[in-house]
């Protein structure tokens, strides 16, 4: 088996709504992915499964619990080196695609390079090849106001992918696109799986979507209730 790539144990996420109150979302999930491993994890909206993406992503941390991410302790990380994962190791995909408005395709593919300190030329020349990768080499230079829906996903795919991370976290990454630019955006994630080798995590509350992954892992009310093999396993 390869390695675990993502593990966490018995987590608990807590929102404080103002004293005395508080508000359990998540109770105490617990999930193994390998590395190379394309995952789904299902749930209706409210389930948990958001803020559960938010915890893997490193863009939260959890109240209780412990989070390996690639041999490194989230819980006890500082601030700068969550910052440094969720640059180089992590490359998210969301639902509204969150493209810069005033910059260019080829300029927001760029952008966590820069952030990375990669120098311009090499910058330039990676959003060049990404782009070809999804398909939008012709598109480089237009703004995100002048692009579909499934162009602006296809753009934000291969920003996810600029600083080769190892995982890419998806989000309803086909919620706002109707089926068949849907169908383009899934098979750019299992050309992405299969051929670059990454470990994918999709966050759908579609089980046909899911039904297209190695391994379905259901939520509801913030906890797991099931995990299942997918077609793809």
């Amino acid at each position: 088996m390869s390695k675990t790539i993502i593990q966490l144990r018995d987590i608990v996420k807590r929102f404080y709504i103002g004293t005395p109150n508080e508000l359990e979302v998540l109770h105490g999930i617990s999930l193994d992915v390998h590395e190379g491993e394309f995952i789904s994890i299902v749930g209706q909206s409210g389930s948990g499964k958001s803020t559960l993406m938010n915890i893997i992503g490193a863009l939260d941390r959890p109240t209780e619990g412990q989070y390996m991410l690639d041999d490194v302790d989230v819980i006890a990380a500082k601030d700068a080196e969550l910052s440094r994962i969720r640059n180089k190791k992590i490359g998210f995909v969301f639902q509204t695609y969150n493209l810069i408005s005033k910059t260019n395709a080829i300029r927001n593919v760029e952008m966590p390079m820069l952030y990375a300190g990669v120098p311009m030329r090499q910058r330039n020349e990676r959003a060049r090849e990404l782009l070809e990768l999804v398909g939008m080499s012709d598109r480089m230079k237009h703004l995100p106001e002048e692009l579909s829906g499934g162009q602006k996903q296809r753009v934000a795919i291969a920003r996810a992918m600029a600083n080769e991370p190892s995982i890419i976290l998806a989000d309803e990454p086909t919620g706002a696109l109707d089926s068949a630019t849907g169908r383009m955006v899934m098979d750019l994630f299992h050309k992405l799986h299969e051929e670059e080798g990454k470990t994918i995590v999709l966050i759908t509350h579609s089980n046909e979507l899911a039904e297209e992954t190695q391994r379905i892992i259901t939520i509801r009310d913030g906890a797991v209730i099931g995990e299942r093999e997918g077609a793809k396993s």
